[in-house]
């Protein structure tokens, strides 16, 4: 199981504990420390994904977990579309946690914005919890929006791309840790494929078809 680079810290923090706890004759801390190390591991699990479908035709999920929104409202600050989808994943904290490009598209631009550190599937995390957007641009003027949200545990968003890159959709841009959610606006004129409730996988399911040319 690979483990992602940022998660090694606390793998090995909690590996470290455990072997000065067996050191010192402290058992029950050093297993609860081991433990600690495997949930870390767990948590912070990377494993390849494989997109088998047409990123020139669908939109992949950007994250794992469960649709909890799916709605048209305006997005007035990238898309600027009165009737533009909004698709939200809750991340529990069993899921993976890296997060992946819905599209194949340019990084226009990363806002962090702060805030407070509401429970990620309350509809008002979005508005007022710590969260980062991520402008996309990708070919043939298409654009999306993606909105990382920290919750009650996910104290930080993680960005593992800068402004200007150009990744092919699957590709990682970032992760958050310990149970978030993530939102994706896309233009009106896209078909949603999803349902609230629905399980996702990042980088594999897709998410919306982009109308026809």
């Amino acid at each position: 199981m690979r483990v992602h680079p940022q998660g090694w810290p606390w793998v090995g923090g909690a590996l470290a504990l455990a072997l000065a706890s067996y050191a010192a004759r402290r058992f029950r801390t050093g297993t609860a420390a081991l433990m600690a190390a495997a949930a870390f591991a767990y948590f912070f699990r990377d494993p390849e994904r494989y997109t088998h479908v047409d990123c020139q035709t669908y939109v992949l999920a950007p994250a794992d977990g469960v649709v909890v929104t799916l709605r048209q409202e305006p997005e007035p600050r990238w898309l600027q579309d009165d009737q533009a989808w909004r698709i939200g994943i809750f991340m529990r904290v069993t899921d993976v946690h890296v997060n992946r490009m819905p599209l194949s598209a340019r990084v226009v631009r990363i806002e962090h914005q702060p805030g407070r550190f509401l429970p990620a599937y309350r509809e008002e995390s979005l508005r007022q919890n710590e969260r980062r957007l991520y402008y996309l641009e990708g070919e043939q003027g298409r654009k999306a929006l993606l909105v990382q949200v920290a919750g009650i545990l996910a104290r930080r968003t993680v960005p593992l791309v800068q402004p200007g890159q150009v990744l092919a959709c699957g590709q990682r841009f970032g992760l958050i840790r310990f149970g978030s959610r993530v939102e994706l606006y896309l233009p009106g004129t896209v078909q949603p494929l999803v349902e609230p409730g629905q399980e996702v996988r990042a980088g594999e399911t897709p998410l919306a078809r982009w109308p026809t040319p």
